[in-house]
């Protein structure tokens, strides 16, 4: 697996930033640095080492181990597939991977049913996975099903060369358009959540444009553009500009008016380079019918 460290992560630790690139866990990360798996523009390397700019990486994984995963015939809406890679329209409820509280049920278990192998491919734990979208989000994802298809676009990823497009429908009346150039880290009480003043802030940049107003019920419906990928980032970064995203339990404190049972984020374009064959690929969703029909519900309250 080979990586070339981009602008935005130059001066983070390589554990990081190996992590970031591979999708693996940090501490995954240092193992494989400490056991010489990595190795940094041709040299040995440590786990605390900074990266700059231009930095090439090589990471050799270990062979997978057995996968404790169990795959589970779960019902997926697949917009394309090849022998490389698998793009869904993940729904919202669906967690991304297993984790603490949810061993199964998860767009993971899904994969390994429908795609059958995909042992080591990114981590044993995260099979295939290159990217998340939020439990409480829905929209495209692209996963991969190769080791050499994850690399290619995960490092797509890390250099913010992927189109990404998001509809969110937020509380107050947004401007006509605005950027958000705010760090991101980890919140300094609560280490579930982000925080613009949070510990270990890395920079994130949000882009936005209004879609459409509805005064009567002080809502927006935003089409966001994230410049780069942190957790968390669109929902933290609307919030700290006073436009929280409806029905977001975490960062958008409740407040009387039309909400949707989740956060009203959707991931609505995804496109990126083909990882073996070079050719641009677009994919879009709609908004779903919960999304939808809460926007056709303000629209009809504004001709009331």
């Amino acid at each position: 697996m080979n990586f070339v460290v981009a602008e935005p992560d130059s001066g983070q630790r390589l554990d990081i930033t190996l992590a970031a690139l591979t999708g693996i866990s940090r501490s995954q990360a240092r193992r494989w640095i400490d056991e010489g798996r990595v190795r940094l523009n041709t040299g040995a390397c440590r786990a605390s080492q900074r990266v700059q700019t231009g930095d090439a990486l090589e990471a050799e994984p270990p062979e997978p181990l057995p996968s404790p995963l169990q795959p589970e015939a779960i019902p997926l809406e697949v917009l394309y597939e090849d022998a490389d890679l698998i793009v869904v329209d993940k729904p919202a409820g669906m967690v991304v991977h297993p984790s603490p509280g949810h061993a199964s049920g998860t767009l993971v278990n899904a994969l390994l049913h429908h795609c059958g192998d995909l042992a080591g491919v990114g981590g044993v734990l995260r099979p295939g996975i290159v990217h998340r979208l939020d439990r409480g989000t829905s929209g495209v994802l692209v996963a991969a099903k190769r080791d050499a298809a994850h690399g290619a676009l995960a490092q797509q990823f890390q250099d913010h060369s992927i189109e990404r497009v998001y509809l969110a429908l937020v509380r107050g009346l947004a401007a006509e358009s605005g950027r958000i150039d705010r760090p991101i880290g980890r919140h300094r009480r609560d280490r579930k959540r982000m925080s613009v003043a949070g510990v270990g802030s890395r920079e994130a940049r949000t882009e936005w444009r209004t879609l459409q107003r509805f005064p009567k019920s002080e809502r927006s419906l935003l089409e966001v553009h994230p410049e780069t990928g942190r957790t968390h980032q669109i929902r933290v970064h609307l919030a700290s500009a006073g436009l929280p995203i409806a029905g977001d339990p975490v960062y958008g404190r409740h407040r009387s008016g039309p909400a949707p049972a989740r956060p009203a984020l959707h991931a609505h374009v995804l496109g990126f380079v083909h990882p073996s064959r070079g050719d641009r690929m677009r994919f879009e969703s709609p908004l779903p019918p919960d999304l939808a029909e809460l926007v056709a519900a303000l629209e009809r309250r504004e001709t009331t």
